[in-house]
């Protein structure tokens, strides 16, 4: 397990530098920390996201998940360290990264077809429906199948159920094919059962093109079987590693500066502060704490997206392990 912010690396096993090797590094902090309203969300935080993984991002209210994302965009500077992503500093508008923000609830009124929609991420500094060329085209037909967006393509925005618009918007970040994806609490509004299909249709897609995803969520029980590893984030401090090496009393009450008990119940896990279960009460008086939803997204999402393209390889093997 990687436990970052406020500790000493230590050297890894033989056997973790060999999995490691397997795997490139897609994200890399190093040493970062990341400051906003003159708050500290992360202190010299260092880990190593590879290819091929779908890790999961949670944390208490105000942890720091969205600023996280948003730093990895570019959109938010880092006080102190250095972000990589594919080996390079990151920089605003890189097509390497698709994003699908927080903020998606103005879809639901929009009489725009399905597929048009998913276009105008491919033309994302026009307004309006999108001309797109024969390229940009056979782009979207791409991802709307891997999406099994076909049927959904022809019908409006606002004839669609929640899960049905996400399937739209996973489509639209699938567009030039990201090695990496951010997708800011796409479980937002859904029932249980749209959840469900959410995170089978992210993990299915994941496997599928061998990239990695940051899915970041409320609760952990909607991504317990579909997760490599777990990202939790608090009081300053980034833990990374399994649910089992993360999920524990002493890492989480690290994590929410206050006593916490982790119970398993009918292969459920819940995260309780006393007699509270802390993610749902979080859940209840969530507010993005960058102060409000972004709209710009690194890859293409919508209209008004920067499209520039920088994919670079990256040999540098990392995971660091602290006590």
């Amino acid at each position: 397990m990687t436990v970052t912010g406020r500790s000493t690396p230590a050297t890894p096993t033989a056997s973790e530098a060999t999995r490691a090797a397997n795997r490139a590094p897609v994200l890399e902090l190093d040493h970062v920390t990341l400051e906003l309203g003159g708050r500290t969300i992360l202190r010299d935080a260092g880990f190593v996201v590879n290819q091929g993984e779908f890790i999961g991002v949670l944390g208490p209210n105000g942890a720091g998940k969205t600023t996280l994302m948003r730093a990895v965009l570019g959109l938010v500077p880092a006080a102190g360290g250095t972000i990589r992503v594919l080996g390079q500093a990151v920089a605003r508008g890189n097509a390497a990264i698709g994003y699908m923000p927080q903020t998606r609830s103005a879809l639901a009124g929009r009489r725009v077809r399905g597929r048009d929609f998913v276009a105008m991420a491919a033309d994302g500094h026009r307004w309006g429906l999108p001309h797109a060329d024969t390229k940009t085209r056979a782009d979207v037909e791409r991802v709307l199948e891997l999406v099994d967006g076909r049927k959904l393509a022809e019908r409006p925005l606002s004839e669609l159920s929640g899960g049905e618009r996400q399937r739209l918007l996973l489509a639209q970040c699938l567009l030039g094919a990201p090695k990496l994806l951010l997708l800011d609490e796409p479980l937002i509004s859904l029932d249980p059962h749209h959840q469900k299909s959410v995170v089978e249709l992210v993990r299915r897609v994941q496997q599928e093109l061998g990239i990695a995803v940051l899915f970041s969520a409320h609760e952990l029980n909607p991504l317990l079987n579909s997760l490599d590893r777990v990202l939790y984030l608090g009081s300053g401090v980034a833990a990374l590693g399994t649910v089992d090496e993360v999920i524990t009393r002493p890492v989480l009450s690290r994590l929410y500066g206050s006593p916490i008990d982790v119970m398993r119940v009918n292969g459920r896990i819940f995260v309780m502060s006393g007699d509270v279960e802390v993610e749902k009460h979080d859940h209840e008086h969530e507010h993005d704490e960058s102060g409000g939803h972004s709209h710009a997204h690194g890859h293409s999402h919508g209209p008004t997206h920067e499209h520039k393209h920088q994919q670079q390889p990256n040999a540098r093997d990392g995971h660091k392990h602290d006590v």
